[in-house]
């Protein structure tokens, strides 16, 4: 096997040998006893370039293992390896040689540049030795004067400290008259020293002196360290000085303490100076280059005084650091209780931030003195709850504007003003319900794009309380809804309504803007919160979940529940207000079927007066209608012969009835035509409410003529009476059919009702038609002729 065909680790292998055994030739060097080669084993290939190698045992080896055609291959493997080593031995000879060439070339080379650097040397040594002989001979020549220079400069600064001394205490003198009390210390702490050593010998007039003049600054700091006029920096420089002085300020701690705490007041951020920088941060400009304010300057250097305060009492009182760090938190606690009374009023973010830069810079001066009370995260804690006071006012911000567009109609029509447009009314809400949301998402949307540093830990939590805040702000709206429309509604009944006391106190326009209001909401305003994602992408993107709740708990604002809870509400109310208007009309009903007696009921002469009365509400109904729901389609258009005043002319059956003069005949007749005409007819009479103007109006009109067959059940009448339903009912054939969507219903109710008179009627004659059509027609001409005079 030749070298080339090895593997590439044992071609390695082979190669580091060969090297180690050109480059260690000493036989010498043998494997230890206790090493793998020394330990009997299997004789192998590779034991041929060990030291230990016996031919003899090898060649009888092979002899014994193989044969002679395995013999020969081995003599060819062994004739290429021995070739290839020494090609190899070749190599490694010649890449040595051109080693040992670069190495004879780089010495010749060091030894051209050598040759008169030793000249160089001798010379440079000559000049060392020549510069420092001149040295020696001008210090030998110096040396007297220089020693007599040091004498006098010694004995100057003796006689300046001594002339020191006995200026010290005219020195002191002037720095009570300049109160210069750090100056005066620091001259007398300077002097200790030579006092202590001369002061009961040459210096005893000055130490005396110097003593009284000090005497009056110990009692001139404790009079600043306790005066209230004093600033917090003052104060602290008096204590420090004191203490320099050995003075036992221990004893006063508890006082400095208290004077301390009572500065809070002074620190502390009020209400009223934040609303008036607020409304002066909104007359200026908003660049950033802006000058700070007065107010915002004066604050922020009392901080600073108060933060070099507490360093100042660290340092005189190491054991006072627990009551210094209650008093850094108790000043953070005050601000942000104050910036929750300032959130509860109408502000804006930026107004927010600007509040919360303020705290924060104040937390930050203080952090860097008094860095064990954790400052930023304690104010971190605080500002959580100033976030969600935040929030929460915004949202009930919201609802009060949303409530004020609702509620002016209450206020014109209690005023007696003139009468409120509903549609403004409607327009108005929309507006404050999707502009004012969208506001409030760009208004937490600048919030969370602030890089305050207060706030980059809070932005998953501000997130989930926006959210959080929708989701209960919604809830509260569908709440308010209900105070608003003057009902109870239980969601845990179908019809969804119960009765209340407060029903008659809402007004039925509001009930029904409510209505759509609602369906905007269900439709139009959720939808756009949660997908504007154009210009609110951050908190939009939100919706889908997130923030610090976790998907365990699921996503805080469900757009599918509200959607819900306002399609069942707009449900509620549109049902609400048909039950409203229809209660109304059917005061009007009872009143006029209780009031006359109908067993003495004279001969019809005309229509009579709540005709005209029923018609008005039902115009003021489909005013209402108009101003907010949007047009429908009508459905079960009839001809006229199926129930029109012409009718009445061409009807062969009511012919054949004229020509009849039996009493009981006549009732049969008439009995078994609407027999006919209700088998012959199937109506659908009471469908789905839709929110159209046809739709809401047909379900009152039907709602009404059942209330009226109800009322007209409940009675008796004469011959005159029943003529005066048949005339009043077919006068309002037309009128009722043109505002209805459901001509057909309108009809088959209304033929109810004179089935139901004709059924409580002693003697039920009709009227003949030509006095019947008479009637009408004297009727719609004076109603004609009442239009002009009144516009």
């Amino acid at each position: 096997m030749g070298v080339d065909d090895l593997p590439m680790d044992d071609k390695a292998k082979r190669m580091r040998d060969l090297l180690s055994s050109f480059y260690s030739p000493d036989p010498s060097i043998s494997p230890s006893p206790d090493s793998p080669s020394s330990r009997p084993q299997q004789i192998t290939l590779d034991d041929i370039n060990s030291t230990s190698f016996d031919p003899d045992h090898y060649m009888n080896f092979l002899v014994e293992k193989s044969n002679l055609e395995g013999l020969l291959q081995r003599h060819v493997e062994m004739a290429a390896e021995i070739k290839n080593l020494d090609t190899d031995l070749q190599m490694l000879v010649y890449e040595n040689y051109n080693k040992f060439i670069s190495a004879t070339d780089t010495i010749k080379r060091m030894k051209t540049n050598i040759v008169g650097m030793e000249s160089n040397m001798e010379g440079l040594l000559e000049k060392i030795m020549s510069v420092q002989s001149r040295s020696d001979g001008v210090n030998t020549s110096l040396f007297e004067k220089r020693e007599h220079i040091e004498k006098l400069h010694r004995t100057y600064n003796l006689l300046r400290k001594v002339q020191f001394i006995f200026d010290l205490p005219m020195r002191l003198g002037k720095c009570i008259k300049s109160e210069a009390y750090a100056d005066a210390v620091r001259f007398y702490i300077g002097a200790m020293p030579i006092f202590k050593a001369y002061g009961d010998s040459s210096f005893q007039d000055c130490k005396q002196a110097s003593e009284e003049a000090m005497a009056i600054i110990i009692k001139n700091l404790q009079g600043k360290l306790f005066s209230d006029s004093e600033s917090i920096q003052a104060r602290a420089e008096a204590a420090v000085l004191l203490k320099q002085l050995d003075f036992p300020v221990e004893s006063l701690k508890a006082r400095l303490l208290e004077k301390l705490a009572q500065s809070l007041e002074d620190l502390q951020l009020k209400t009223k100076e934040l609303s008036n920088a607020s409304v002066d941060s909104k007359d200026s400009s908003k660049e950033e280059s802006i000058p700070c304010s007065e107010p915002a300057a004066a604050h922020e250097a009392s901080v600073r005084e108060f933060a070099e305060a507490l360093r100042a009492y660290c340092v005189i009182f190491p054991d006072s650091e627990n009551q210094l760090v209650k008093l850094a938190q108790d000043l953070v606690t005050k601000h942000f209780e104050t910036t929750g009374e300032y959130v509860k009023e109408r502000i804006c973010s930026a107004e927010l931030l600007r509040v919360l830069r303020v705290i924060w810079k104040d937390v930050l001066l203080m952090d860097e003195v008094l860095h064990e009370a954790a400052l930023p995260d304690y104010s971190l804690e605080a500002a959580k709850v100033a976030v969600k006071q935040y929030v929460a006012s915004k949202f009930s911000h919201l609802l009060h504007d949303i409530s004020d567009a609702l509620t002016k109609v209450h206020v014109r029509q209690k005023d007696g003003g003139k009468e409120y447009s509903l549609q403004v009314v409607l327009e108005t809400s929309k507006k404050a319900v999707l502009q004012g949301s969208m506001d409030v998402l760009l208004d937490f949307r600048q919030i969370l794009e602030d890089n305050l540093e207060l706030l980059v830990n809070l932005k998953d939590l501000i997130i989930d309380l926006v959210q959080e805040g929708f989701q209960d702000f919604f809830r509260a709206l569908d709440d308010h809804f209900l105070l608003l429309s003057g009902r109870n509604i239980s969601p845990s009944q179908d019809q969804g309504l119960i009765e209340g006391t407060q029903g008659d106190k809402a007004f039925a326009g509001l009930v029904l803007v409510l209505a759509q209001l609602s369906v905007f909401i269900e439709q139009t305003a959720i939808p756009r919160i949660t997908e504007a994602r154009s210009h609110l992408i951050e908190i939009a993107a939100s919706f889908s979940g997130g923030g610090v709740r976790g998907y365990e708990n699921g996503p805080a604002f469900v757009p599918g529940e509200i959607c819900r809870i306002f399609r069942s509400a707009g449900e509620k109310f549109l049902n609400l207000y048909i039950k409203m208007r229809t209660q109304r009309i059917s005061l009007l009903l009872k009143k006029r079927f209780t009031t006359p007696n109908w067993i003495k009921h004279k001969e019809p002469r005309e229509v009579h007066m709540f005709v005209d009365l029923f018609l008005q509400e039902l115009g003021a109904i489909g005013r209402e209608v108009k101003q907010i729901l949007p047009q429908g389609l009508r459905r079960h258009r009839r001809n006229d012969s199926n129930g029109s005043t012409a009718s009445s002319r061409s009807n062969p059956l009511r012919e054949e009835k004229l020509t009849q003069s039996n009493t009981q005949r006549a009732r049969s007749q008439l009995l078994e035509t609407h027999l006919a005409k209700l088998f012959k007819q199937k109506v659908e009479i009471f469908t789905k409410v839709e929110y159209t103007q046809e739709s809401v109006v047909s379900t009152i009109v039907k709602l009404s003529l059942k209330s009226l067959q109800e009322f007209v059940r409940l009675q008796t009448f004469n011959r005159s009476g029943f003529q005066q339903i048949q005339l009043d009912i077919q006068f309002l054939r037309t009128p009722l059919k043109e505002n209805v969507e459901d001509e057909a219903a309108v009809d088959f109710l209304l033929d109810e009702v004179i089935v139901g008179a004709s059924e409580r009627c002693l003697d039920p004659i009709p009227l003949e038609p030509p006095i019947l059509d008479k009637l009408i027609q004297a009727k719609l001409a004076r109603t004609r002729d009442q239009i002009p005079s009144a516009s």
